[in-house]
């Protein structure tokens, strides 16, 4: 089910070695829209930093590494990194952690959440307070 069109912007940046193309601006905008537009207006920018680690030398593996970092409304920006050989899959593997990333912090901050965790460590206490009640392990 597709998600209603965000306002969340995506930006590309790039070193001099790197791919930074209209082309690969797109890609990145698809798979960041793709994986975290169900957050709507919760994430008003996600930018992307690419580099080339070995661009002196090509030999290397895993030499693309990518940055991303987001920026929630009311909350600090979260910033996740990952390396491979291309781009397209250092871009994947980042947005990959990136959602999850994201989840976790919209999850800790989400109020719903946060009164079933106070609800259930409430009735722990109020159980381990009780007198002839069983020890809390």
């Amino acid at each position: 089910m597709p998600y209603p069109e965000t306002l969340m912007q995506v930006l590309l940046n790039t070193d001099p070695h790197t791919d930074g193309r209209h082309e690969m601006a797109e890609h990145l905008e698809s798979v960041v829209k793709d994986a975290l537009g169900r957050f709507g207006e919760q994430i008003t920018r996600v930018e992307a930093h690419l580099s080339d680690a070995n661009s002196h030398n090509k030999a290397g593996p895993d030499d693309i590494h990518c940055t991303l970092e987001a920026r929630l409304v009311g909350q600090e920006p979260v910033v996740v990194k990952d390396h491979a050989g291309t781009a397209h899959q250092a871009i994947n593997g980042a947005v990959g952690k990136l959602k999850r990333a994201v989840t976790t912090v919209m999850e800790k901050h989400d109020p719903r959440h946060n009164t079933a965790l106070s609800a259930t460590a409430e009735a722990g206490e109020t159980l381990a307070a009780t007198p002839g009640a069983p020890a809390a392990r």
